[in-house]
């Protein structure tokens, strides 16, 4: 077969990108729920359905009113995009973002281990103090590590500078549900956005804080 030739066509499928793109748009916004969130975070929550394939998602969204806003200004006005994985901020589509906005990561830091031990947690919760002096006014997102999430929220409730936004949608058995509701619970006056439950993760996430560094669809 040449390079340049397509295999048989043996399966009915649509293969045109942008029907594709378009009718999914349109098969989220026929199954999902939206009348429980800010009218401005629609867009947003149909990007996480997107990126998941669970139009039931939106059930358990929780976005505080000024959460768009607060994390899009930020983004507008140059801030960087702080998260927990690798995964979170590869997913993020560079030419969405408003001003080119540094996307930081310390999980490889040569010194993140060495501070996990010492501090007695994950690297993942570790690197985020490595990132402390970059928080004031930044948008914050934690997309795999709960212990990520917990940290982050001590370390404000301590006095850390204080990001825009915090996208908290961690996943996993273990500490997610609970570090989520933490986020909804603890009295920082910072809008977040989180998923309810053990949902979470990188895809979603990175769904997330694309559709809040631009509104075009």
């Amino acid at each position: 077969m040449s390079l340049l030739s397509r295999p048989t066509r043996r399966f009915d499928y649509v293969a045109d990108g942008a029907a594709i793109y378009d009718e999914s748009f349109a098969t989220i916004r026929r199954e999902a729920r939206f009348a429980h969130l800010p009218a401005d975070a629609e867009r947003v929550a149909v990007r996480m359905v997107h990126g998941t394939g669970q139009t039931d998602l939106t059930d358990d969204l929780v976005i505080h009113p000024r959460l768009v806003s607060a994390a899009r200004g930020a983004l507008e006005a140059g801030a960087p995009i702080i998260t927990d994985a690798h995964m979170v901020a590869s997913g993020v589509t560079r030419k969405r973002l408003p001003r080119d906005n540094e996307v930081l990561c310390a999980l490889h830091d040569p010194r993140t281990p060495d501070i996990a031990m010492l501090m007695g947690t994950t690297r993942s919760a570790a690197a985020l103090s490595l990132l402390e002096d970059r928080f004031e006014g930044a948008v914050v997102a934690i997309g795999n590590a709960p212990t990520a999430l917990f940290h982050l929220l001590e370390m404000l409730l301590d006095g850390a500078p204080r990001p825009a936004a915090i996208v908290g949608c961690p996943v996993g058995f273990i500490g997610a549900a609970e570090s989520k509701q933490a986020l909804e619970d603890v009295d920082l006056d910072i809008p977040y956005l989180t998923v309810r439950g053990r949902r979470g993760g990188s895809a979603m996430t990175a769904s997330a804080l694309n559709a809040l560094a631009q509104e075009q669809e």
